[in-house]
């Protein structure tokens, strides 16, 4: 089952870097924290790459949150704005060091604008 959990982070953080290009080259360690009934499994994702390790990852600059259920979802099927929605709805959670979340907020605004444009220009 962890294997199975690891490749599920691999393919989520994947789609979302694929989605938000100017993220790949960012070096950064971040812990995910996947809910459950009476369970929390905790896991370090070290980019680039992504390199995830079930670990508490204290080095962790940005820790993100949500339950089991919408990660397996999100992680198959999502894209930046399902993400997005997550977090407006407060079904996930990023806490850490301010600058690193505003800087990945800006960027993740900005691919966003340039898709509608592209959208509108088609």
């Amino acid at each position: 089952m962890a294997a199975d959990t690891k490749e599920l982070i691999e393919t989520a953080v994947n789609r979302f870097l694929e989605e938000v290009p100017a993220l790949q080259p960012l070096k950064l360690v971040a812990g995910l924290e996947l809910r459950a009934k009476g369970d929390v499994q905790m896991y370090r994702i070290e980019l680039p790459g992504p390199k995830v390790t079930k670990d508490i990852a204290a080095d962790s600059r940005v820790r993100v949150s949500l339950p089991r259920s919408h990660f397996n979802s999100l992680a198959t099927k999502g894209h930046l704005r399902d993400w997005r929605e997550a977090f407006e709805k407060g079904d996930a959670t990023a806490t850490g060091v301010d600058q690193v979340l505003k800087l990945i907020v800006n960027v993740v605004e900005r691919q966003e604008q340039r898709s509608r444009t592209r959208k509108a220009k088609s």
